[in-house]
């Protein structure tokens, strides 16, 4: 162990260090500029497994003619963190909605929509851009980044952003830190989304199993064909991408349903393989059950009830009973880790390291990523920040504790279920027409009503949706799986830390750079998404129609949390109980609707293996459904790097 340890040199630091800008200009380029794939939205990004599988290979061929210059496993996988992170925070969630935020109500401002008397003077101006000529070029394209009004307009906003948004990543990873020696050697729980980059880079037999190709081949297959269909639309299409049911519900109630879409996804197929039975029944089976929710609507009238059957609102109530039992789950690590920091109950070590007589004790936290009390620190430093940042921009100090709370609670909930469960998506987000859930913002504005929480802070929830709109492939989840494959992999945890954290600066400035760079090319992309979903709709509703506390929402929250609570009691006092609260949290996200046929599929094919061929079956499928996820990984990336280089919309086999 000692030896693969101190084989993470800092050549493979460097080279992920490289590789970070070249992935994340692929990423941006395929996910906004083209819309041709979005691996960000998924748990296990695609971009990075072919990554991963380039390397691999060439990582053979190293081995047989110059074996001291091969890379070893725990350097593959360090490889595979770095650039995980670094996707994460280039994704379609997380970053890339800063700039078009930035400058949207200052170049949208109409005579007609009055957004400059409804809410500009609490625009902080050090935190947005509101020169008209510097925004045409970067709305319109046909300019240049590297003009020096442009650089100077910019320069000021994208910083202090980009500082607030790496300390939130820090926080997080604090927060992982800690949970760490829980949630990996305590509880040993599984981590299904790593199962793959372990398996490609531990060699041997993986990549000799017929099982593997035959799935690769399988699911390759369907996305070459497919490819081929987008370029010739003559050849046959082999439909697995979402289709539309609904149009069989056309009679009352039952029109009530609303959209239906079913998919057959290879690689969403592989993914919900490796999770637990009992989640992918539930998960089908809850999400049937919100949309008998809104059957029952349509036959009682309550779905002419703007947000019925408020099921955003139960996940959201579900979510936060999750977080507490984990919680309540490592009570002792958590005392132990308080008293650690503290140094309470330690015996004290002379200068020369030992106790006593005896030999020298090793600290408990020794192994860690950081030590406890660094990590205690580090998030009471940067919540002094975040509390510093935005009370200089106007908003009330009691507001924040509550709402940085609430979104480092379900980060810390969506990362416990990827590491226990291992969904292939997951999201606390619901765009319709009335509330766009998962977010703190709305959950005041819910419980405290606008008018108590005031202008500024309800004008700043509206820059903050550029950073939090949703909770799908945010860094939190591979920051603690990254710990999981040190473990695996016998990597220095704290070398992974600093990996971690140098991977998330230069991914940040890399993203932001590449953003700028094309967007004043030629425009910048979803400016009416990022941008438009709350200046446009919530903000000025807000401000011109105020809204009081929303006590059904609340109930629905209260319901929620209730009956998660109910199944997780039920869970644990009966062995065979069927339902998983995570599936009841999974069931209600917008991505869900993309794959709830796919966990139905699932289940059933892992439930028939089990069945009739035991846990040695289960065993001896597993290639087959690693080679479904790398086949169409493959394929479909290729189809999307010949879109880049061609300059052509091309396919795009998930979404």
């Amino acid at each position: 162990m000692l030896q693969e340890k101190r084989s993470i040199r800092k050549r493979i630091i460097c080279l992920g260090l490289v590789l970070i800008p070249i992935n994340g200009w692929w990423l941006i380029q395929m996910e906004e500029f083209r819309y041709s794939g979005h691996p960000t939205t998924a748990s296990l990004f695609f971009n990075v497994i072919f990554v991963l599988l380039l390397l691999t290979f060439c990582n053979f061929l190293i081995k047989r003619f110059v074996p001291f210059a091969a890379l070893s496993q725990a350097e593959l996988l360090t490889l595979y963190v770095m650039l995980s992170i670094s996707s994460a925070i280039s994704g379609h969630d997380q970053l890339i909605g800063l700039p078009p935020t930035l400058g949207h109500p200052f170049w949208f401002a109409t005579r007609e929509n009055e957004w400059d008397a409804l809410f500009f003077r609490h625009i902080p101006r050090w935190l947005a851009v509101s020169d008209k000529g510097v925004l045409r070029g970067y709305y319109q394209g046909e300019s240049s980044f590297y003009v020096s009004a442009h650089l100077k307009a910019w320069m000021g906003p994208l910083v202090w952003w980009s500082v607030f948004y790496f300390t939130t990543l820090f926080i997080i990873l604090c927060i992982n830190s800690i949970l760490r020696k829980q949630w990996i050697e305590g509880e040993k729980l599984s981590y299904p989304i790593i199962q793959l980059p372990l398996a490609m880079t531990t060699g041997g037999d993986f990549w000799k199993n017929k099982l593997l190709w035959v799935g690769f081949a399988i699911a390759g297959f369907i996305d070459l064909v497919n490819g081929l269909h987008f370029l010739f639309p003559d050849i046959p299409e082999i439909p697995v991408r979402q289709r539309d049911i609904s149009y069989l519900f056309t009679e009352k109630p039952f029109n009530a349903i609303g959209w239906l879409p079913i998919s057959f996804y290879p690689f969403a197929i592989g993914l919900c393989f490796f999770a637990p039975l009992d989640l992918t029944f539930s998960v089908w089976f809850f999400y049937l059950f919100s949309k008998a929710q809104r059957i029952i609507g349509g036959m009682t009238g309550w779905h002419k009830i703007v947000g019925f059957p408020y099921y955003d609102e139960q996940m959201f109530g579900a979510a936060l009973v999750i977080f507490f039992f984990a919680l309540w789950g490592g009570r002792e690590h958590i005392k132990n880790v308080l008293k650690t920091a503290l140094a309470i109950g330690r015996p004290r070590v002379g200068d020369s390291g030992l106790v006593g007589n005896g030999p020298p004790r090793r600290a408990p936290d020794s192994d860690e990523p950081i030590s406890y009390q660094n990590a205690l620190l580090g998030i009471a430093g940067g919540m002094a920040f975040l509390v510093f940042f935005c009370v200089r921009a106007g908003m009330d100090i009691w507001i924040l504790p509550l709402y940085f709370g609430i979104y480092f609670i379900l980060w810390t909930t969506i990362t416990r279920i990827r590491a226990q469960l291992g969904p292939p998506v997951h999201d606390f987000w619901s765009y319709n027409a009335a509330k766009t859930f998962g977010h703190p913002d709305m959950m005041f504005v819910s419980f405290f009503g606008t008018r108590r929480l005031g202008t500024s802070n309800l004008t700043m929830f509206s820059f903050f949706w550029g950073l939090f709109k949703a909770y799908r492939g945010g860094p939190a989840p591979h920051q603690l799986e990254g710990f999981k494959l040190a473990e695996q992999g016998h990597i220095n945890n704290r070398r992974l830390f600093w990996a971690i954290l140098l991977a998330s600066v230069v991914g940040i400035i890399s993203c932001i750079w590449t953003l700028m760079h094309f967007s004043y090319q030629v425009g910048a992309p979803g400016v009416h998404y990022y941008g438009g979903v709350y200046f446009n709709t919530y903000l000025p509703r807000w401000l011109s129609h105020p809204e009081t506390t929303d006590y059904a929402t609340i109930t629905a929250i209260g319901a929620g949390g209730l009956f998660t609570t109910f199944m997780m009691l039920m869970q644990r006092g009966f062995v065979r109980w069927p339902l998983h609260p995570v599936g009841y949290v999974l069931s209600g996200s917008w991505t869900m609707n993309l794959v709830w046929f796919v966990f139905l599929i699932s289940w059933t094919l892992k439930f028939s293996i089990l069945k009739h061929g035991g846990f040695r079956a289960y065993r001896n499928a597993r290639p087959f459904f690693f080679g479904l996820i790398l086949g169409e990984f493959t394929i479909g990336t290729v189809w999307t790097i010949i879109g880049v280089i061609f300059d052509q919309p091309s396919y795009a086999f998930w979404y």
